[in-house]
């Protein structure tokens, strides 16, 4: 029998927790933004167009990071309180790579990290029961 390998991805637009629900004795993953209130203050003093293209340049980059580690996966859930969910389910839709890769987005309210991990767990064992 295949193996289904499923990965939980809790995100906002400054950090991504990636949580392997297939191997429970892997790490967790971070990945940060790059784009901080910093770059936000320093581009805004220019212009904000200038902004608006390096936050989108950064975002990019971002989304490419977690996509990357994501691509060996079976099946996604990304959850978190913002729209960066949405905004990564949108830039993973016109990989190529992801295009048998079966994601679902929840909205949900901030967590800390047990509670990503309880609800990563949840998630899949409820969508195993639904393909049992």
């Amino acid at each position: 029998m295949k193996t289904i390998h499923q990965l939980g991805i809790y995100l906002d637009h400054a950090s991504a927790n990636l949580i392997d629900f297939t191997d429970t004795d892997k790490e967790n993953q971070t990945i940060i933004s790059e784009f901080d209130i910093q770059d936000k203050h320093e581009t805004l003093q220019r212009s904000e167009s200038e902004m608006h293209h390096k936050e989108q340049d950064k975002q990019r980059a971002y989304f490419k990071k977690i996509a990357t580690l994501a691509i060996g996966y079976n099946e996604l859930i990304l959850f978190g309180p913002t729209t960066a969910k949405t905004e990564l389910l949108h830039f993973l839709q016109k990989d190529n790579s992801f295009g048998k890769i079966k994601i679902d987005t929840e909205n949900t309210a901030k967590m800390n990290l047990q509670e990503q991990e309880f609800f990563v767990w949840g998630h899949f064992k409820k969508s195993d029961f639904k393909n049992s």
